[in-house]
């Protein structure tokens, strides 16, 4: 299946707790990257929440970021350790006696003190679990993006492959003009140079002339290039890394039936489809 690397989502949710948002960017990337911002409240979830984007993503560089801003009414209550309190009073009196003008006790320094003030741990596993769904929910909506965009990259690439077979089903028809082109130049040649050749030796040198251009296992391959980059486009499972593969392998091929061309026409051809080829590569670029 053909997957865009670029994608947005963001979903948002509000809880008794407070308001929960997930914002997931994702550019393409040759691996997987993951860039997670968490507040403290959900710091414990880093873990799972790297499992999730793991299953769900092949490639590319993932920029998460989770914001949870708590209601007011889910401050956790100040509760007073009385029996730390008393001891500390006692202590204070027992020094101010001791003191001939024992400064007045500040409350707020009291309530500094180590174990006076008892804090309530909130419970943080619902707010775990909401945020844990919400995550899943923010996966999915990026996975479709990238699934649109995918299909319209996949539709390029197709097309691009039209062209290339157009391409190559035009060097077929040129090649025998061209070979009959050659024999005739050299056929020319010696008919310029008055030269009676001997035409067994005509022939042989006519053979080596042709082999030298000749490109039919170039179109071969190019026709399987191109053979399995539709059978990989309709796969299931990631491709980038493969159809990245196949584009170096057209190029080649491309090179090559330039570098053997001996007519304009096919010259041609060989940039056309060197164009096709880069036009593609910047697509694949993008494809998970």
């Amino acid at each position: 299946m053909v997957r865009s690397m670029t994608a947005f989502a963001r979903q948002e949710r509000e809880l008794d707790a407070g308001a929960l948002s997930w914002e997931l960017r994702s550019l393409n990337h040759r691996y997987l990257e993951i860039s997670l911002r968490l507040p403290e409240e959900l710091r414990a979830l880093e873990s799972a929440v790297r499992e999730r984007i793991n299953a769900r993503l092949g490639r590319g560089k993932l920029d998460c970021s989770c914001r949870y801003r708590p209601a007011a009414s889910a401050t956790a209550p100040v509760e007073i350790n009385s029996e730390s309190l008393d001891r500390l009073l006692a202590a204070c009196r027992t020094v101010g006696a001791q003191l001939a003008e024992p400064a007045a006790l500040n409350p707020l320094e009291l309530l500094r003190w180590p174990g006076v003030v008892h804090e309530v741990q909130p419970d943080l596993a619902p707010l775990h679990n909401a945020a844990l769904e919400l995550l899943d929910r923010a996966l999915d909506e990026l996975l479709e993006s990238r699934a649109r965009e995918g299909e319209q990259i996949n539709r390029v690439l197709l097309q691009r492959c039209d062209g290339m077979e157009q391409q190559v089903a035009r060097v077929r028809t040129l090649l025998p003009d061209i070979r009959a082109a050659l024999r005739n130049k050299m056929e020319t040649r010696l008919a310029e140079l008055d030269i009676t050749a001997d035409p067994g030796r005509l022939e042989q040198e006519l053979v080596l002339q042709l082999q030298k251009i000749d490109v039919d296992e170039e179109l071969e391959r190019l026709d399987s290039h191109i053979g399995e980059m539709r059978r990989v486009l309709a796969a299931k499972e990631p491709v980038g890394r493969r159809l990245d593969f196949l584009m170096q392998e057209l190029n080649r091929e491309a090179n090559t039936l330039g570098s053997k061309s001996v007519a304009v026409d096919t010259t041609n051809v060989s940039v056309e489809l060197k164009v096709l080829i880069e036009q593609m590569r910047e697509q694949v670029q993008n494809v998970e």
